[in-house]
């Protein structure tokens, strides 16, 4: 597996691309105008106390006051199983309003809600998670060995020092470090930590006590590892900080990173800029001539397969058996680059076979295996339906690159001119009974006019002839489809 990361840098935005074998995988970005919120550390006042929902509005400083929920302010074992624990304490025996509390940013706004806080502070670094006021050493489920899971459990305890009495999470990154690499990250965390703690005593309420590194920053943070091969930026502001932050964190990795000085523009390579248009259609073609559609709501998204103009194989069900499969790899990456979440429901080709069913559903966790979000599913249904979750933390790319459009209100749809000119004679005859005017005049969009004018015109002269007034029509280019107004002359 070869990878790089692309970073593309200005004062208003940043966007950061993940390129696995040539192929853009996900992307993210920043701007200068909507800078995310997750990690930051607020020092908060409770502003409302709500038993029914065993939540808190908390103040943080932000436009909408933020959610912290009772369960989100007890400290999980990350090595427990299940979501929650045995017995969640009640929100007023915790909370009461106007308490200052200090929390962090476990979900940025999205849509009409505030954000999502915790009381449970995680500081992140390169190789280690810092678990203030916890006792837990946890190994990141993606490291896999058992004997390499252990050495570094045995090195975080042997490390961590008597007066250290701070939980750790080893992340991915760790695998394969030595003592030296973990050691120089619990000093940057307790420094980091010690910080915000002297920041919290003198702290205004709803005021920001610690704020999480760039993104160009925590893409190297997060990201780097031994797959990828470079990293390349275009900016040389932001290549000289990310060089600079590399030099003291993770020195080794100083020749994968360059500075991209060619005339061509950075997100050209690979398609990125023509990956990132296709990822906002609702359409994705599969090279076998089927295709998906995507369909996001505030509540779900769901995607449909379908087989389109494929119809290579032998018989009907090894021609569903392999476009579901096609389609099974292409929305684990359409998942990762539109950056979808919550709750969604693919709508499958039916298969007949049970086995095709097993080895669907197989293929389908292979291509969610690498995706940084956890996810849930479920067994195909009877249906042919895939239930599942991925985890949302921030708006989708759709969401944060597009607004409801203005003529729709983001349905997607718009009144037809038949339609229109139908609620249009309505409305004259309404507002002729109800009200006295010689004659009436119509300002509608050119489009409309031009079909009553033309396929409506008999009748707009019965009409006229029934109300006993006579009706002029006005083009108005700056109206919508469906807007018009009926005056009264």
């Amino acid at each position: 597996m070869s990878e790089e990361i692309l970073i593309n840098s200005t004062p208003s935005e940043t966007r950061v691309a993940l390129v696995e074998n040539g192929m853009l995988q996900e992307v993210w970005l920043e701007r200068a105008s909507q800078t995310g919120y997750i990690g930051n550390i607020y020092r908060g006042q409770v502003s409302r106390v709500l038993p029914g929902l065993q939540a808190a509005f908390i103040e943080i400083g932000l436009e909408r006051t933020a959610f912290l929920h009772a369960r989100d302010m007890v400290r999980q074992d990350p090595l427990a199983v299940g979501d929650s624990p045995p017995d969640e304490p009640q929100i007023q025996d915790l909370l009461r309003q106007d308490d200052e509390v200090t929390v962090q940013v476990i979900k940025d706004p999205l849509g009409s809600k505030g954000a999502r806080l915790t009381t449970n502070i995680s500081i992140p670094s390169r190789f280690l998670v810092l678990l203030p006021d916890s006792d837990v050493i946890g190994i990141s489920a993606r490291i896999e060995e058992e004997a390499e899971r252990s050495r570094l459990k045995d090195l975080v305890r042997t490390l961590r020092s008597d007066a250290d009495s701070h939980g750790y999470i080893v992340r991915t990154n760790a695998e394969g470090v030595n003592d030296f690499a973990l050691s120089a990250d619990m000093v940057y965390l307790g420094k980091v930590w010690q910080a915000i703690r002297d920041r919290s005593v003198t702290a205004e309420p709803a005021s920001c006590v610690f704020e999480d590194l760039s993104l160009s920053l925590r893409a190297l943070r997060d990201m780097m590892h031994e797959d990828v091969d470079r990293v390349r930026i275009d900016s040389t502001p932001a290549f000289e900080k990310i060089t600079d932050f590399a030099r003291r964190f993770v020195p080794d990795w100083l020749d994968r990173i360059e500075e991209y000085t060619a005339e061509r523009p950075i997100f050209d390579l690979f398609g990125v800029e023509d990956e990132i248009e296709n990822a906002l259609k609702p359409t994705v073609p599969l090279k076998s001539g089927g295709y998906l559609v995507f369909d996001q709501t505030e509540a779900m998204t769901t995607i449909d397969v379908n087989t389109g103009g494929f119809v290579g194989y032998r018989n009907l069900e090894e021609t569903i058996y392999k476009t579901n499969l096609e389609a099974a790899q292409a929305i684990g990456r359409q998942l990762r680059l539109r950056n979808l979440g919550g709750i969604i429901i693919i709508d499958y080709i039916d298969m007949n076979d049970e086995e095709h069913r097993r080895q669907l559903l197989s293929s389908f966790e292979r291509a969610l295996a690498r995706d940084h979000a956890k996810t849930t599913l479920t067994e195909i249904s009877t249906l042919g339906l895939i239930e599942m979750t991925r985890k949302r933390t921030t708006e989708s790319l759709e969401r944060r690159l597009c607004v409801p459009c203005p003529y729709c209100d983001g349905r997607g749809t718009i009144k037809s001119t038949e339609t229109v000119c139908l609620e249009i004679f309505r409305e004259i005859m309404r507002s002729s009974r109800q009200f006295e005017a010689s004659k009436l005049m119509v300002v509608a969009s050119s489009r409309v006019v031009e079909r009553i004018l033309d396929e409506q015109s008999a009748t707009v002269a019965e009409l006229e002839e029934l109300i006993g007034k006579s009706i002029r029509f006005q083009r108005e280019d700056q109206y919508a489809q469906d807007q018009y107004d009926v005056v009264l002359l």
